[in-house]
């Protein structure tokens, strides 16, 4: 990586602290404490840009790996390797936050509803893409069974975006994207949007350094078989 990509990486490595700091200051004194679920509903600011960015992450995979099975080109299966595991974590992040926020809305940490159960749904998916990646040989075989898989598993993201309208489910409806305007106060709104800024920078932060990460190792294995044929 040469000086000016560094320096802009480090600058967003920056960026992304001081709009994490904002979106926490948003989250904790900001906004005002909703009155049904009082200092609980505060976990929202958490939960939701987690789960959205997840989504942005799989979106990714999804992208790269049809790049990869197209192209035949190592970047993008680094790319979406990288983005697979970032989204698992940020999926994980959602399901957690979910459950405490489910604990004191509907008095359970887990119902199989079916926002819940869907989500639950993706994130096996891509578990079960990152463990194809770690049980099986590497190798462009391995990368195209993934590739699929990636590609497969996002379908299922608009069956979780537009569950609560087709189901019965716990979840309210959507609060936020609709034609009439957000169903929240305007503070409310604020805080999310910078926390979803905040969430996504880091997202793509995180995502530069594990695709060095990656690329890193790829150059340490060609050295060790360029080191074998030389003995």
């Amino acid at each position: 990586m040469d000086r000016k990509t560094d320096l802009l990486t480090r600058i967003l490595g920056w960026l992304t602290l001081v709009v994490m700091g904002v979106a926490l200051f948003c989250a904790f004194v900001y906004v005002p404490t909703e009155r049904v679920m009082g200092v609980a509903q505060r976990v929202f600011y958490v939960h939701v840009p987690s789960a959205w960015t997840a989504f942005l992450a799989f979106f990714v995979v999804a992208g790269a790996s049809a790049l990869y099975l197209w192209r035949g080109e190592r970047r993008w299966d680094i790319l979406a390797l990288s983005s697979a595991e970032l989204g698992v974590v940020l999926a994980t992040l959602a399901l957690v936050t979910g459950s405490l926020w489910g604990k004191v809305a509907w008095g359970t940490w887990w119902t199989w509803e079916a926002r819940l159960t869907s989500t639950l749904v993706l994130w096996l998916i891509y578990v079960a893409y990152l463990m194809l990646r770690a049980y099986t040989e590497e190798g462009p075989r391995q990368a195209r069974f993934a590739a699929v898989l990636g590609i497969v598993g996002v379908v299922d993201i608009p069956i979780i975006f537009f569950s609560v309208g087709w189901w019965r489910t716990l979840h309210p409806q959507h609060t936020v994207l609709q034609p009439s305007g957000p169903a929240l106060e305007p503070e409310m709104v604020r805080a999310l949007l910078v926390s979803l800024a905040a969430f996504t920078l880091l997202y793509i932060y995180l995502l530069i350094q594990r695709v060095r990460l990656e690329r890193a190792r790829d150059e340490v294995e060609a050295l060790k078989q360029r080191g074998s044929y030389g003995e």
